[in-house]
């Protein structure tokens, strides 16, 4: 099961969700970020109260719950700076934020969590981490945008991941702790964006499906599967946005990102490779 929550997780992030954002344009990112953290608020607690759940205080119940605030606070960031990627017509950006997100993840794995890298795992993570050298060195700056992006969104998964706490639960915690900031900016700062074009008006509404669903499957997923194999199916959604960028909507990619993309795929490839010899053992053992 942790599989179809990953799969339906990392295909709407690159296919689905850059699409309803690029329809968008017109409204500023830090707008939709407002919409997408009311409507999804909305939309979970309809889920939560046709599920007959409840909330009940959270956050002091173990002090581990404290630690929402947190994740709650790296996927605001994760959402405002993939806005303005999709937005500035850097797809291609925040598409390599997303294929450095699933190695990050794994480092992060061994650090934290003491999950064990085999040495064909350290060789594929030294390789991204060389092509990120590689492309500072051509380009002759870093990848902040991209950095930043998978930054954010490993932190995330790892925060979640040691939590521990039912998906949807979780999800309505951290909307919870983002909504007053949001109807805050809504109501004090944001241009009036929902009256005039109920086009607009209802794919703003629709933020809150696009944004709540997948994050709840991934947080599903991050419950049932190791974070190296979270990490590991993450290549979807980058392999995805990165047609979409070029294909759709007519981005360059350059040849050194071409080598960049390439050595990160064969990273990948490496990784997805060994991890599945090393099930096939466990499976036959």
């Amino acid at each position: 099961m942790g599989l179809i929550y990953a799969l339906g997780a990392y295909l709407s992030w690159g296919l689905v969700v850059p699409v309803h954002f690029r329809l968008l344009d017109a409204v500023p990112a830090t707008s939709i970020l407002a919409h997408r953290i009311v409507w999804s608020a909305v939309l979970v607690a309809g889920l939560l109260l046709a599920l007959r759940r409840r909330i009940r205080n959270p956050f002091p119940l173990q002090p581990r719950h404290g630690w929402l605030v947190l994740s709650a606070g790296l996927i605001g960031v994760n959402w405002l700076l993939y806005l303005r990627a999709v937005q500035s017509g850097h797809m291609l950006d925040a598409s390599l934020g997303y294929f450095i997100n699933p190695l990050m993840s794994v480092v992060l794995g061994a650090a934290v969590l003491g999950e064990r890298l085999r040495p064909v795992q350290v060789a594929a993570v030294a390789l991204a981490a060389g092509a990120v050298l590689l492309a500072v060195v051509v380009a002759g700056h870093l990848p902040w945008v991209s950095l930043a992006l998978a930054a954010s969104f490993s932190l995330y998964g790892l925060v979640r991941k040691v939590v521990g706490v039912d998906a949807m639960v979780g999800f309505a915690a951290e909307t919870t702790v983002l909504l007053p900031v949001a109807l805050g900016y809504l109501v004090l700062f944001a241009p009036p964006v929902m009256t005039g074009d109920p086009v607009r008006a209802g794919l703003l509404v629709l933020t809150g499906v696009t944004t709540a669903l997948p994050l709840i499957w991934f947080a599903a997923a991050a419950e049932r599967l190791t974070l190296a194999t979270l990490g590991l199916m993450q290549y979807l959604a980058p392999s995805c946005l990165l047609v979409l960028s070029v294909a759709a909507y007519g981005e360059r990619l350059e040849p050194h990102r071409m080598v960049l993309f390439g050595l990160i795929w064969l990273a990948l490839a490496l990784y997805a490779a060994d991890a599945f010899r090393a099930a096939r053992k466990a499976r036959a053992a």
